[in-house]
């Protein structure tokens, strides 16, 4: 007899389709279902029209209790969420969200003491009082601080070492239900341009031939290190003009939405560089924006995988970020990549300057053929693999080891 595939619920309580974590979500689902495992996803709000991903069906059980605030939002959520569980027969729930009292949890937004320690080195004094005082992040830490605490937990699932690192250091979690298991990317949709593609793709985003481009995609421009992707493209221009050399030819491209948007206009004024940083908005296909460039720039306060990077990185395009990102595991420092501070900016103008002449060089590019080989092992179909192995040693009732792959590696690709 043919043995009854795993009833798995996934919760995440709203889906922006231009998310990088939403992203996740969707290529975890399609991966998952094709190892057999049927699905069940338990969200606030869920609405994956324009997201670029494949559709998966998946059922799905929308509940959204009434609140007013974000605080209320998140704990009336988390009440409703296992009231479902209670009254449903999951093999296994795997929370996106803090909420105590689930067997799984993905980290896949990291640690939030961390981001508050790290926000707060761009925040003005009365900012940071005014983050501590917050009843939306006192009750995300505390709800941090219950989950990890919580006899329930019997796997954490992360995507990179550093959110490893933070959750056993920080919250005392033991480190065999600490399980690596990074995001995916599709290999095939994400792959370094010919010729002919990157020249069209230049030429739709009226990119001139001879112009250095960097990409930065992502939603939240704070998060992610916009302002110094913005000051370090004006340092690029300063350096030249001290030089006594003709201005540079560069443009940032900035793909991704924030309500903050028209500050980072200003900055990019106050810098003398609006003609040079093109806010595109949020786009459900950033791949040409991947194919028009030359290196990919993301110098994040705290990230701790960006979909965006692995996207960038599968494209042959040589990734600039900091060291609190995810990201910096996967990349060999001068050769793949440029790894930084996330506020140094005149390191950031250095790395965007020598990836970009290396970049420039086309997909056979010695830079390029790094970028792509420091992702070629990240498949979907290999997160799926790694995610559905988990999932039967939980149910299996065994103690859950480290699963193929999930394993914590050297930094720098071979």
């Amino acid at each position: 007899m043919a043995s009854q595939p795993l009833r798995v619920a996934i919760v995440r309580a709203r889906w922006n389709p231009f998310g990088g974590a939403e992203r996740f979500v969707q290529r975890a689902l399609s991966a998952l279902a094709a190892e057999g495992v049927e699905l069940t996803v338990i969200a606030r709000r869920w609405d994956a029209q324009g997201s670029g991903e494949p559709e998966v069906a998946v059922r799905k059980l929308l509940v959204d209790p009434f609140h007013v605030g974000s605080a209320w939002r998140d704990a009336a959520f988390a009440r409703a969420v296992r009231r479902v569980v209670a009254a449903e027969r999951f093999d296994l729930v795997q929370t996106h969200e803090r909420i105590p009292g689930l067997a799984v949890y993905r980290a896949g937004d990291g640690v939030h003491a961390e981001f508050l320690a790290q926000r707060a080195r761009v925040l003005p004094l009365w900012r940071r009082a005014w983050t501590h005082l917050s009843a939306h992040h006192r009750q995300a830490l505390r709800a941090e601080r219950r989950l990890f605490a919580h006899p329930s937990l019997r796997a954490v699932i992360c995507n990179s070492n550093m959110v490893m690192d933070e959750i056993a250091q920080r919250f005392g979690v033991p480190p065999d239900r600490l399980h690596l298991v990074r995001n995916g990317v599709d290999l095939q949709r994400f792959s370094p341009p010919d010729a002919a593609q990157r020249a069209h793709a230049r030429e739709a985003l009226g990119i001139p031939a001879a112009a250095a481009a960097f990409a930065f995609v992502g939603s939240g421009f704070e998060r992610k290190g916009l302002a110094c992707a913005i000051q370090a493209l004006a340092r690029l221009h300063a350096d030249a003009v001290r030089a006594g050399a003709p201005r540079p030819q560069a443009v940032l491209l900035v793909a991704g939405a924030d309500r903050h948007r028209r500050e980072y206009v200003r900055l990019a004024a106050r810098l003398h560089v609006s003609a040079d940083v093109r806010f595109l908005g949020p786009l459900t296909d950033v791949l040409p924006v991947l194919h028009a460039c030359d290196a990919f720039v993301q110098p994040a306060l705290y990230d701790p995988l960006p979909n965006a990077a692995l996207e960038a990185l599968a494209c042959g395009l040589p990734v600039v970020t900091s060291h609190k990102s995810g990201a910096a595991e996967l990349i060999e420092h001068g050769r793949s990549g440029w790894v930084v501070d996330a506020l140094d900016a005149e390191g950031v103008a250095t790395g965007m300057r020598t990836l970009a002449r290396a970049g420039a060089a086309g997909s056979t590019g010695s830079v390029r053929l790094a970028a792509r080989a420091a992702v070629e092992h990240l498949s979907v179909e290999r997160m799926g693999r790694e995610l559905t192995g988990l999932y039967g040693l939980l149910t299996a009732g065994a103690a859950p080891p480290v699963i193929p792959g999930a394993v914590r590696a050297d930094p720098s690709p071979a």
